[in-house]
C-alpha cells in the first residue's frame, strides 16, 4: 500500500467500532480523502486529539481500497478550540465545512483548501462577525468553484452597473432589458455589502448593518443551494448574531 503525507483540514468524523474514528478531510493536493484512525478514541490515543473538526494537520496515510489508514498526524492549526468556545462561530464552522466537501467532492484544489483555512483563521481569531466570515467564504468558494455571483454588472449581457434586480438562476444582478420574471430586488446596500465580501472590502463589510446582512445572508444561501441543487444541513442551525 502506497504511503502519502499531505496537509489537510478535518471535516468531519464518525465513529467506526468501539475505538476508531472515520475522519473525512480536505487535503490540500488530493482533494478529499476518508481514512480511519485506529484507536483514536482511547484516551491513550497519540493523536486523537488532532483528528477533530476546524484542526489543520500534517497526515500521514496508507492508501487502501476504500479507506486509508491514518499512521502520523501532526498539528499545524489548532482552530477547533477557540471556535467551539463560541456557538455562533461554531455553527458556521460546521456550514464552511460541509460546504469544502460537497464542493470538492471528486477533485482537488488548492484554492479551495487555502480559502478553507483562512475562514477557520478568521474565525478563531474572532475578527470579524460570524456571519460575514461564513458568507465570505460561501461567495468565494462558489467563485473558485466556477459560480461566481455578479453583484454590480449584468450576469447575462455584462451592461455595466449598478443594477438592482438579482436573479439566482441568471448569476446575480440583471440589467431591466435582460430581467426574468420573478427576480427579487434587494436593497442596494445588501449588494454592496455582496461585493465588498467577494471582494475581501472588510472595511465595508464590518461597517454594514444587520438589516443588510441578514437580506445579503437570505441571497448568499438561496444561491448556495441553488448550484449544489440540494439543502446543507448545518446552515439551518446557523445562528447569526
Amino acid at each position: 500500500m502506497p504511503l502519502y503525507r499531505d496537509a489537510a483540514i478535518v471535516l468531519r468524523t464518525h465513529k467506526l467500532g468501539e475505538a476508531d474514528r472515520i475522519v473525512t478531510m480536505l487535503t490540500r493536493s488530493r482533494g478529499i480523502v476518508r481514512a480511519v484512525g485506529k484507536g483514536v478514541r482511547r484516551t491513550k490515543s497519540r493523536f486523537g486529539a488532532r483528528l477533530e473538526p476546524c484542526m489543520v494537520i500534517d497526515v500521514q496515510c496508507y492508501e487502501g481500497r476504500s479507506l486509508d489508514t491514518v499512521t502520523q498526524v501532526e498539528t499545524l492549526a489548532a482552530y477547533g478550540e477557540p471556535i467551539c468556545r463560541d456557538y455562533v462561530a461554531w455553527t458556521a464552522a460546521t456550514a464552511m465545512l460541509e460546504t469544502a466537501e460537497r464542493l470538492c467532492e471528486g477533485e482537488a484544489s488548492q484554492q479551495q483548501f487555502v480559502l478553507l483555512a483562512g475562514g477557520l483563521s478568521s474565525l478563531a481569531a474572532g475578527e470579524h462577525d460570524p456571519g460575514l466570515v461564513l458568507d465570505a467564504y460561501l461567495l468565494r468558494a462558489l467563485s473558485v468553484a466556477g459560480w461566481a455571483p455578479s453583484f454590480w454588472d449584468c450576469a447575462r449581457c455584462g451592461d455595466p452597473g449598478p443594477h438592482t434586480a438579482f436573479h439566482l438562476a441568471a448569476g446575480g444582478c440583471v440589467c431591466p432589458a435582460c430581467r426574468p420574471p420573478g427576480s427579487a430586488k434587494p436593497a442596494p446596500e445588501t449588494l454592496l455589502l455582496l461585493g465588498a465580501l467577494l471582494e475581501g472590502d472588510w472595511e465595508r463589510a464590518d461597517a454594514s448593518t444587520a438589516q443588510h446582512r441578514r437580506e445579503g445572508s437570505g441571497l448568499v444561501t438561496a444561491f448556495l443551494q441553488w448550484h449544489l441543487e440540494r439543502g446543507l444541513r448545518s446552515l439551518r442551525l446557523v445562528e447569526r448574531s
